[in-house]
């Protein structure tokens, strides 16, 4: 079968449940919209020989897993986890001032490829191989993640809890510009820093000890720190109350990323041990949040080697790339699970007015898709 031809003419079919799944706007803190959303992935899965479980969530949308496995016992041990995610970073009511359209081979639209495309490739691959009747070598199972664009709840261990059980993960981001696998993304580090100082007049500043000052020491200190490509932005920072008094407390939260465990290690050992610059003042340094770095491994290169022969036999030649934005894909791959990234569609403006797709690169993708999960 050759699915490139095939999807080519249902290139109608792709644009029109893309439309309806843009429409059904599904912002991360919207549960209402989302569980909307959700709900009619779930129907449309369900249509394909799926069975779908809804994990309810109270204050997120209720996350959807689907298993496809037909003519396979239910416990085989072979299983590909696909990775999607329904929530957007955009508002309800954005389509009214992006609305969905197609010019000419582009599509835009609100989260149309971050990314409610991947929702279009997987239900369109599955809708494929249940309707040829072909029999995958292994068992699929499709994650919708419903906050993926936070990094809140409980998705995370979901998503640990199926990648272990996984022999690969295929997760369906948008492709790096000019079609490109991300083989490697960096891992994030959300760090706060507080600071402690001693008030006093701001005309007798020596009697008392600037909190504001220390962290600015600490944020030129840490900026200085040379680590591998490794990045650090100070995203917030604030302190004192008034401007004629010496600021007794101070506040940064820093968003660090890092291409390997051991540099994020460093970087932690470094804003841990640094001894205030200032006599008298006192720092604290917490750890918010941590996503892994998605490191290229033996075992992932090979997967990606694999995909690179199915795709060639298609007629399509497949790239591999580095990212520094983080995804799903990274706690899979923490694990040493064999993962790819990016398999979703080419484009432009992610978290952007202009975020819109190549309808040719939507149509190979999902041909693409459709060939690795029959043949991985």
């Amino acid at each position: 079968m050759d699915f490139r031809l095939y999807f080519r003419s249902r290139q109608g079919e792709l644009v029109h449940q893309l439309k309806q799944l843009v429409v059904l706007e599904s912002p991360t803190s919207d549960k209402k919209a989302v569980d909307a959303c959700a709900a009619y992935v779930a129907r449309e899965l369900k249509k394909v020989a799926c069975r779908v479980t809804t994990h309810p969530q109270k204050d997120l949308g209720d996350l959807v897993v689907a298993e496809f496995a037909p003519g396979r016992v239910k416990d085989a041990d072979d299983e590909i986890l696909v990775l999607t995610h329904i929530d957007t970073v955009w508002p309800v009511g954005q389509i009214v001032k992006m609305p969905f359209y197609v010019q000419g081979e582009k599509i835009y639209g609100p989260g149309v490829l971050d990314m409610k495309a991947g929702l279009v490739m997987v239900l369109a691959a599955l809708r494929a191989l249940h309707g040829l009747n072909a029999k995958p070598g292994k068992r699929i199972t499709v994650l919708v993640n419903t906050a993926e664009e936070t990094g809140q709840g409980p998705a995370a261990e979901l998503i640990r809890k199926l990648a272990r059980r996984a022999s690969l993960v295929l997760c369906l981001e948008p492709a790096l510009p000019g079609g490109a696998l991300k083989l490697e993304r960096k891992g994030r580090l959300v760090v706060r820093i507080d600071v402690k100082g001693r008030s006093a007049h701001g005309g007798t500043p020596e009697k008392g000890v600037s909190a504001v000052e220390e962290l600015a020491a600490q944020i030129a200190r840490l900026k200085r720190l040379r680590v591998r490509e490794t990045t650090v932005n100070v995203g917030l920072a604030g302190g004192g109350e008034k401007v004629n008094v010496v600021p007794e407390s101070a506040f940064a939260m820093l968003d660090i990323r890092f291409w390997k465990v051991a540099d994020r290690d460093r970087v932690l050992k470094v804003l841990r041990e640094s001894p205030p610059v200032l006599p008298g003042a006192r720092l604290k340094v917490t750890v918010e949040g941590t996503t892994p770095p998605m490191e290229k491994t033996k075992a992932s290169e090979k997967l990606f080697l694999r995909a690179q022969e199915i795709a060639a036999g298609m007629g399509l030649a497949l790239k591999g790339g580095r990212t520094g934005g983080g995804s799903d894909a990274s706690i899979a791959a923490g694990l040493g699970v064999p993962t790819l990234d990016g398999l979703g569609p080419d484009g432009d403006g992610l978290h952007a007015r202009h975020e819109h797709l190549l309808l040719p690169s939507l149509v190979e993708r999902t041909a693409l898709l459709t060939e690795l999960l029959k043949e991985l």
